[in-house]
């Protein structure tokens, strides 16, 4: 590590360690989040910036974190059966609450809409950021440093790997197979609750196909069969339902994900205000401390409709930091596969070549794309900004993602540090590129 960063490096870990030592959990819309939220606020303060606080609605369980609603939704259509196996006409409410879980799934927990937030516990989360800008305060675009202040809920599957630390395989396995498990369960149950409805409803309107098809042996035989399937369908849901827990308590510590984006954010740009002549010609920067990321990007998500159309977002290039611990995997996310979104192909190959300049191998080969969930830069590049999201994250499920073990203890402050050069090196480039091209918008291979 270079002595002319140590010292902001150094700052970063120790904001790392008070988050998940002091603070710990911090859940959207927690008392958690927000006393982050306002510790790297008064970072800002202390450094000269000031610090703007927004605050707005979300709905923590209502997206990803509340899985396991999916999950008691499996059980209870699994015990309906029974139920259903005599009473025929209950085989329509089974399909309603089927049908509704799944488009919930589908638009909330996978697609990150916001259409149901509405039927959930609501609370105040806030995003808070600071700008600076040139000595001569002219600038002609903005780079925005990005990290999210919230934590996950306890994944229990992950978390019960860590005895198989050593034996990763295993360790993968066995998480995967419970979570695989439960989900084919949950959507096996839910499709015959469909299927049976919609044969019954052919029954009553006197559809031949389906006259004939509950008079058939092969109907029979499966009616037999349905008194033993819910038994191992409501076990694999129950997978499902163990999946978060929503405990606070033992929610994640979020040293990893995400107090490394946001310490790192504020050190670099600690770094530009202690050091103008470094600074980028003509450029502001914003420290973006992003609330919510974890329900459902719902902090950044806000943050681009409030400023739509307003300067702050004009010519802005996006550093999305989001996990900086795993030696082993640095990596340019270069896409949210569940979000349909591409991100900047620039701001790729400004990181790829940084990488290359440092000497950084990774085990990931330096770009992943992100298979489940989505980042912060998803609705950042739906805003018109240029956004990648970095990270230095092992991308398989282990036992510190999203879990109470995600700790500071357990990675290096020269992973930390290197994470700082990375981002100070890809900012020289877009500096570069800004003084040779201008601004182009986000822009896709």
């Amino acid at each position: 590590m270079r002595e002319e960063i140590r010292n902001y490096v150094e700052e970063a870990f120790d904001i790392v360690k008070y988050a998940s030592e002091k603070i710990g959990s911090r859940l959207p819309g927690s008392d958690g989040e927000k006393e982050y939220a306002e510790y790297m606020g008064e970072k800002l303060k202390d450094i000269g910036i000031k610090p703007t606080k927004e605050e707005f609605a979300v709905a923590p369980r209502g997206s990803i974190g509340g899985l396991s609603y999916a999950g008691w939704s499996g059980i209870i259509i699994s015990a309906l059966v029974y139920v259903a196996l005599g009473i025929s006409s209950v085989w329509f409410g089974m399909a309603a609450i089927a049908i509704a879980t799944i488009a919930w799934l589908i638009l909330s927990a996978f697609l990150y809409r916001t259409w149901f937030d509405m039927f959930f516990k609501q609370e105040i989360s806030q995003n808070v950021y600071g700008e600076l800008l040139p000595e001569d305060g002219k600038y002609d675009y903005t780079i925005i440093l990005s990290g999210h202040t919230d934590t996950s809920w306890n994944w229990r599957h992950s978390e019960h790997s860590y005895r198989y630390r050593n034996k990763p395989i295993i360790g993968i396995l066995a998480t995967y197979g419970k979570v695989g498990f439960g989900a084919v369960c949950f959507f096996f149950i839910a499709a015959v609750s469909i299927a049976m409805a919609v044969i019954y409803t052919g029954n009553l309107l006197h559809a031949q196909w389906a006259v004939e098809l509950i008079h058939s042996i092969s109907f029979e035989n499966f009616t037999i069969a349905l008194h033993f399937i819910p038994v191992i369908t409501a076990i694999g849901c129950a997978f499902v339902v163990m999946w978060g827990d929503p405990n606070p308590r033992v929610a994640s510590r979020g040293a990893m994900d995400n107090a490394t984006g946001c310490a790192i954010s504020y050190a670099v740009t600690k770094y530009y205000k202690e050091n103008p002549d470094k600074m980028p010609k003509n450029c502001r920067i914003i420290d973006f401390n992003c609330g919510s990321e974890e329900a459902g990007l719902r902090g950044s998500k806000f943050f681009a409709l409030e400023h739509k159309g307003e300067p702050i977002l004009e010519n802005a290039w996006n550093i999305n930091i989001d996990s900086i611990a795993d030696k082993e995997y640095f990596e340019v996310v270069i896409k949210d596969d569940w979000q349909f979104t591409r991100f900047d192909a620039d701001l790729e190959r400004m990181f790829k070549e940084t990488f290359k300049e440092l000497g950084i191998e990774s085990k990931s080969g330096g770009c992943i794309h992100n298979p489940v969930g989505g980042s912060d830069s998803t609705p950042m590049t739906r805003a018109g900004i240029k956004s990648v999201t970095f990270a230095a994250q092992n991308p398989m499920l282990t036992y510190y993602y999203h879990t109470f073990r995600d700790k500071a203890d357990r990675f290096e402050v020269e992973t930390v540090g290197t994470g700082f050069e990375v981002v100070l090196g890809v900012i020289d480039k877009i500096a570069k590129f800004q003084a040779e091209r201008g601004y182009n918008g986000p822009q896709k291979k």
